[in-house]
């Protein structure tokens, strides 16, 4: 969780510009883009992260776009995976698809900064901790 938490905070805090390249002749021809206003009856909009049902909102401005971003997939199982875990320590059963998210995002250095060490001593405490969980599972099973 702590991972997931810093990579949507970096992700929505730092990555706030967004750099488009356009020629001459991109500006001559007037624009095609139509504004559609914010329509009052969105049932997600002002929903938060979580909808009523309980179902995640992946149109939440919390999670900074990285729904929608290349490695969206990745990040959905994730925090899908998180979120509906029953594990005793939540989110023990979801180490790799959080690994296959953070193999995706080194891809993207420049959508995904790295962390910087502090952070990156966190997350491996916390990979730490969901593997100890794992191998104690494991260990459950096998004496049972």
């Amino acid at each position: 969780l702590l991972f997931l938490i810093q990579v949507v905070s970096v992700k929505y805090y730092t990555r706030k510009d967004r750099i488009i390249f356009a020629t001459k002749e991109d500006h001559e021809t007037p624009s095609s883009a139509e504004l559609v206003a914010d329509d009052p009856d969105d049932p997600y909009e002002e929903q938060g992260l979580i909808l009523p049902n309980g179902d995640i909102n992946w149109n939440c401005p919390c999670l900074g776009g990285m729904a929608s971003g290349p490695c969206g997939e990745q990040f959905k199982s994730a925090f899908s995976c998180f979120h509906y875990s029953t594990e005793e320590i939540k989110g023990s059963d979801c180490v790799d698809q959080f690994r296959a998210m953070q193999e995706c995002m080194q891809k993207y250095p420049d959508l995904y900064p790295q962390e910087d060490e502090n952070d990156e001593k966190s997350t491996k405490d916390l990979e730490a901790a969901s593997m100890e969980a794992s191998a104690a599972k494991e260990e459950e099973k096998g004496s049972s």
